[in-house]
């Protein structure tokens, strides 16, 4: 997609920054909504978005704080369009918190979400593509050896609040795409990792761990498995659902169709550190599921996607990412600290 104007929710996170990064390249207009909450450091994000002010085509960049749950800030944002497309990251991730507030969960997944889509059918210039980021969680539990997880597989029985917020919000774009006709793509991704990667996700935490000789905690025997892809494919994914021509309602899983056991991730982040890891091994947990395995052959035959970053690849290039940030911190540090003459 060139030369349009997108709304991204979320913008300012991990996936939200790539994406804003690719889409100001290929000389489109972009507007963020985030509200720079701190489930992690509100100052990873604000980094993020002072990286991506730095970039040519960032006066083609707008960044609004605000929350999806508030009409009040979706209408403002809106009235920053209209918008060719609507790409809706914005969310309470993670399976485990999701456990302690579920709550929460279900009012920023599930009311901002509604408040989007709302906004987005009162457009007045046209409807406009609906992206939806959805997750492998709404696939439920399933026993590593299983075939690979597709579409059309049943998922009425997620085992986390977070998994079924995400169901939940896939059936509510299903009811408005009927309602009103709004074009709109759910996008099930599928353990996404990289540079700028969360801290609170598993590759990033084992790396800072791993790298400060700190334990790390193993749950379960480390057989259970997840299909890790690369952000740069999840980016190729969401570009390539937006040069969609009304796709009516669609459902896509974008994994790498490639499950890796979570001691062969332990063991290709102590490869790319050149550091052994000191293993906590403790009971898997609530909440958790053993297997990921994305089908990917209806992404592969709508948009051609085709994930082209080895899992080894990947975590090289994070490792690397997590290197030069640890460096550039120290730096603006000693900056700071520096006495005054």
């Amino acid at each position: 997609m060139k030369n349009k104007k997108i709304l991204i929710t979320g913008g300012a996170g991990f996936i939200g920054s790539h994406l804003v990064e690719r889409l100001l390249s290929r000389n489109n207009e972009v507007v963020v909504i985030d509200n720079f909450n701190d489930f992690y450091d509100p100052a990873i994000k604000r980094d993020n978005i002072a990286s991506l002010e730095k970039l040519d085509g960032a006066d083609r960049l707008q960044v609004v704080e605000g929350d999806i749950r508030s009409l009040t800030d979706v209408e403002e944002v809106f009235s920053r369009g209209p918008f060719d497309a609507v790409v809706h990251l914005a969310a309470m991730a993670g399976v485990r918190p999701s456990l302690e507030n579920p709550a929460l969960y279900v009012d920023v997944n599930l009311r901002g979400t509604q408040n989007l889509l709302d906004a987005a059918c009162a457009q007045a210039s046209g409807l406009p593509l609906f992206v939806f980021a959805s997750s492998s969680s709404v696939y439920g539990a399933r026993e590593p050896g299983s075939d690979s997880f597709k579409e059309s597989d049943r998922t009425d029985r997620p085992v986390s609040p977070y998994a079924a917020t995400k169901m939940s919000g896939e059936m509510i774009c299903h009811s408005q795409h009927v309602a009103t006709g709004l074009d709109i793509v759910c996008l099930r991704f599928f353990t996404v990792f990289g540079p700028r990667q969360r801290p609170d996700l598993a590759i990033h935490k084992f790396c800072r761990l791993i790298d400060e000789d700190k334990p790390i905690d193993m749950y379960g025997d480390g057989k259970s498995q997840r299909d890790y892809t690369y952000i740069g494919d999840i980016v190729d994914g969401i570009t390539g659902v937006l040069e969609l021509e009304k796709p009516g309602f669609e459902i896509l899983n974008l994994g790498r169709n490639e499950p890796v056991l979570l001691c062969e991730m332990i063991e290709c982040i102590e490869k790319s550190l050149g550091k052994k890891a000191t293993i906590n091994r403790k009971p898997m947990q609530k909440g958790d599921v053993p297997n990921t395995f994305a089908n990917i052959d209806k992404a592969r035959r709508l948009i051609g996607y085709e994930p082209g970053t080895s899992f080894d690849k990947g975590v090289a290039e994070f490792v690397e990412w997590y290197i030069a940030s640890k460096k550039s911190k120290k730096a603006s540090s000693k900056i700071e600290t520096a006495p005054v003459k």
